[in-house]
């Protein structure tokens, strides 16, 4: 085997998960890094809704912890913002609420399309415990991508080597 071949049994290299946090406080955005700190990822943050979109269609995000209430753009808005949009309508957001607690709200999260909603004061283990999962998760979507693409292109050249057309067969 040659020092440029993957060994078969070998996970691919994937780059480290980003996480954004969306917050119009800022004083709640260091305490969700914070508590953060120790997860195993890159975490970003945005003071408003339209930051925050502006982030998302520049770099791509395993995760968005939203807050609920924010002036000019509220969560919900945000979020059926990114579930319109195809590179953004698949990242799960978690919201964090520190008022929106009746389950009118609630409903309207997970309606907008929340994977969780939690209050404030967070649970620090609980939010670990929920981040880590969404980060693994991503992982190991990128991992299957990468096996899928690396598939792809060994059957290519397998259909060349034989002087085939691989969109013939």
């Amino acid at each position: 085997m040659s020092e440029d071949e993957e060994p078969q049994n070998e996970e691919p290299e994937v780059p480290t998960p980003a996480m954004l946090i969306v917050d119009d406080t800022p004083e709640n955005l260091v305490a969700l890094e914070a508590v953060l700190e120790d997860v195993d990822c890159e975490v970003d943050t945005a003071e408003s809704g339209n930051e925050a979109l502006g982030r998302l269609l520049k770099k791509e995000y395993a995760l968005v912890l939203l807050d609920v209430q924010m002036p000019e753009m509220d969560g919900f808005e945000v979020a059926e913002i990114m579930r319109s949009n195809p590179r953004t309508a698949n990242v799960p957001i978690i919201f964090v609420t520190a008022i929106s607690k009746e389950d009118q709200y609630v409903k309207k999260g997970y309606e907008a399309g929340a994977v969780d909603y939690l209050f404030k004061p967070v649970d620090p283990t609980a939010l670990h415990s929920k981040v880590n999962f969404f980060l693994q998760l991503h992982q190991q979507k990128k991992r299957l991508e990468a096996k899928l693409a690396k598939s792809r292109e060994s059957e290519k050249a397998l259909y060349e080597a034989y002087g085939q057309d691989p969109e013939q067969s």
